[in-house]
């Protein structure tokens, strides 16, 4: 019998094993910054209990939780479901074989992963009937661009609402309190582009910004 995770891979169109644990590589980076699951919390607004079941593998976290954990942690919050590959200048995935992670009534698909020094992330955002964003607004640096590929997602960008359906797209800066909402009674997904306001310091030194 497959695992549920196993079988919720499977409901979203990703590998069986092309999930990642969440959990653990939360507590890898915070440990890498040498951070006590307490002081974590403090600075993310965050309970220290909900970051332990986090770590534990007890509960899945929102995205908008994962946002406010990346910036906290001044990660892309890709890093918690890309999988350690090498790093490289061409990065092709062949479908059926993204890594995605699981929250609840839905799942984040890394498109990118093992690119160096990327300056976006660009993710496949896959929705259950009546999943959400979270409870939170989420807010964070640079700009997101959204295409609907299914099904209809209502985007709320500082108090607007937008329905974005096939072929939709949606641009706007990151800083404004976004959310969203799969109103509707299936599945729906989205391309996401999440571009961040700095470049990497590699690609300002070609340009010649030192």
């Amino acid at each position: 019998m497959r695992s549920e995770v196993e079988l919720a891979s499977a409901t979203h169109g990703i590998g069986e094993d092309a999930s990642v644990d969440v959990g653990n590589r939360l507590r890898a980076l915070r440990e890498q910054r040498r951070m006590s699951i307490r002081a974590l919390a403090e600075a993310s607004g965050l309970a220290v209990n909900t970051l332990s079941l986090i770590e534990n593998g007890r509960t899945s976290p929102s995205v908008s939780t994962l946002q406010r954990l990346a910036m906290t942690l001044q990660v892309p919050i890709s890093a918690f479901f890309t999988p350690d590959v090498p790093q490289q200048r061409v990065v092709f995935t062949p479908a059926g074989q993204a890594t995605a992670t699981l929250f609840p009534h839905g799942a984040l698909t890394d498109l990118a992963p093992g690119l160096a020094n990327r300056t976006l992330e660009p993710l496949l955002l896959t929705l259950d009937r009546g999943a959400d964003s979270g409870p939170e607004s989420i807010v964070h640096t640079g700009q997101e661009f959204v295409f609907g590929l299914s099904g209809n997602i209502l985007y709320t960008v500082a108090d607007h609402t937008y329905t974005i359906g096939p072929g939709d797209s949606l641009l706007f800066e990151a800083v404004l309190p976004h959310r969203w909402h799969n109103p509707g009674h299936s599945p729906a997904q989205a391309l996401l582009v999440l571009c961040p306001l700095e470049l990497p310091r590699s690609a300002l030194e070609r340009h010649g910004r030192v």
